[in-house]
This record gives C-alpha cells, structure tokens and sequence, in this order.
C-alpha cells in the first residue's frame, strides 16, 4: 500500500530506502501527527520504520527555533545512548537518498493521543507509573551531555516572547501582567542543562506498562533544569484534567520526587517549577496568536490553525488563575 499523497519521486525513493534496510517497501502511509514536520510510518520486509522529514524535504527558513533533523537526530542518539528512553535512528540521510532533510526511526508499539492515555481502561495501569516515570526521564535528559546547542534560560525566553507578543500591537491585559509578574519572579541562575522543550502528553509513547519514548526533540536546547517539568505540568497539556498538574494524571510532589530520586538538580524546587508551569500558559497563548497569524495571513489556511489560534483565551484563564493562586 502506498499513502495517497506520496508523489513518484517519493515514492521511488522510499523504495531504494526500504532496499538499503533490508526490503521490499510496504504499507507506506503519512501519518496526521506532526504539525511541523512530515511523518511516514513504512514496512520493509516486516520491520517497521518511521520517517521524520521536513515539509517537501525542505529545511526550514532561518529564525526558526528548530535546531534542524540532522541535529535532533544527533540529540535523540546521544540521549538514548544516555539511557534516555528515545526512539532508535537508524539513518539520517544524504542528499543522494532523495529524500531531503530527514531521519529514519524504528516504530515502536505505543499510542500518543492524550485523552486515550488519560482515560482509555487500557492505560489504567500506565497512568499510576508515568509521574514517576516522566520524573526519571527528565532527570536522565539532562546528564546527557549536548553542548552545541543554543542556550535558552528563562529571562532570554522572555524577552523572545514578548517581543513575539508586541509584534502583534494587539492589548492583551493578561499576557501585559504575565510578563511583567514574571519578570519579578525569575529564579536564580543555575547550571544549564539540556532540555527536551517539548516534553508533554502528544509527544510521548506509552503502552500499557508505561513510558516507552519521548519523541519530537526539534526543540531541545540548554537551560533550566526545571523547564521540561514545567512544561509537562503546563494546565494545556492536561488535556481537561486539571486537578492533576502533572500532564492530567499525577502530582507534582510525586514528579519532582521521582526527578530528584534519580539525580536530578536539587535547584529545582516545587516554586520553581510553577514558574515555568506559568511561563509555559504564557508561551503557549502566544504560539496561539502565531497560529492564527498564520491562517489570518492565508500562509496556512488550515482548519487546525484557526482552531489553535482560537485557544489563546484559554492560556489567558489559565494564566489568571495560576496568577492568583486558584490553579
């Protein structure tokens, strides 16, 4: 089967692919996940692969945050070989795959979708382990020694964001006191330390027994050891179940307990992590207003970008009630 959607010279070298992996190729089919980058799921010869490559091959224009695929690539292989659990890449390829800018993974057996995972009866067993499990994970990140990335603390995403924000001219009363009451409360310098960056719900395989992978690495960057527990804690990515912080289905004193049980920076405290969890609402109303400029723009007319755009109200309440203590 091959996917609706995969043009002749795709598809021809996705064949001469299969072969240099030991097959004829199969079931080649586009995957929906990935807003930023195209994802294919294959066969050869019964072995199954994942291909993460960028739109039409093409990498992306300069000021894009994404460190690149070859680099997240790199990142991913480091990472795992630090006992980080992340996909295993088996190619990184070449201008004469055919293929432009992209990877080449194994599949691995496991679901994405937040709401299964949150109340599907078959991750019953899961839910209990992920907190302590994302806890080890994060921790296992950040002794993973990347030092060729850029270096994003908190005060520097700050000023990024809001220079974002401003672009819009747009009055925004609950972004205007989130920056500045975040300004107040930067913590202290630390030790940076490599961070995933997108390390949430959506972005993380788990079976039945669990975390199997952290996926989507495009964002990974040195900084602060509290930023990817935050962003997991982060109210969007609860995905409606608010009373548990931890991505819908944990505590927060469990997580940092995990984090810290398997070496994680002692710096990172219950305070600081809710500065990040408040950080994260506010980075991610922006991206929203991002995304609606971008279908308002006719850039991406999309259904999904519209939709998206619409959701910068709710980083708004989610903002106020973290804010004033009531979240």
């Amino acid at each position: 089967m091959i996917a609706v959607g995969a043009d002749d010279d795709f598809t021809r070298a996705m064949e001469r692919l299969s072969g240099d992996l030991g097959g004829e190729l199969s079931n080649l089919t586009r995957l929906s996940g990935g807003a930023s980058q195209e994802t294919w799921s294959f066969d050869a010869d019964g072995a199954g692969f994942i291909v993460r490559r960028a739109p039409g091959g093409t990498a992306p224009v300069s000021g894009s945050q994404a460190i690149g695929l070859e680099t997240e690539a790199a990142v991913i292989r480091t990472a795992r070989a630090h006992g980080v659990p992340a996909p295993e890449i088996v190619h990184v390829c070449e201008p004469g795959d055919g293929l432009g800018v992209a990877y080449v993974m194994r599949r691995l057996r496991g679901e994405t979708i937040a709401r299964k995972i949150l109340r599907d009866d078959a991750y019953a067993n899961a839910r209990a382990r992920l907190t302590v499990q994302c806890g080890n994970a994060v921790a296992r990140i950040q002794k993973t020694n990347v030092d060729s990335l850029p270096l994003l603390d908190a005060a520097a995403q700050l000023s990024l964001y809001e220079a974002l924000f401003r672009s819009f001219d747009a009055p925004r009363p609950v972004f205007e006191l989130a920056f500045a009451t975040l300004r107040e409360r930067l913590p202290a310098p630390t030790a940076s330390v490599l961070v995933h960056g997108d390390f949430r719900l959506g972005n993380l395989i788990v079976d039945e027994t669990g975390l199997v992978a952290a996926l989507d690495w495009e964002l990974a960057h040195l900084g602060d050891p509290a930023e990817d527990l935050g962003w997991l804690c982060t109210p969007s990515w609860r995905f409606g179940e608010l009373d548990r912080e931890v991505g819908g289905f944990g505590s927060l004193a469990e997580l940092i307990g995990a984090y810290h049980a398997a070496g994680g920076d002692e710096t990172v405290t219950t305070d600081r992590v809710r500065f990040w969890m408040q950080l994260g609402s506010l980075k991610w109303g922006i991206m929203c207003l991002l995304m609606f400029r971008a279908f308002d723009s006719g850039a991406d007319r999309s259904v999904e970008r519209a939709a998206i755009g619409r959701r910068a109200s709710e980083a708004e309440l989610d903002l106020m009630l973290m804010l004033t203590e009531r979240l």
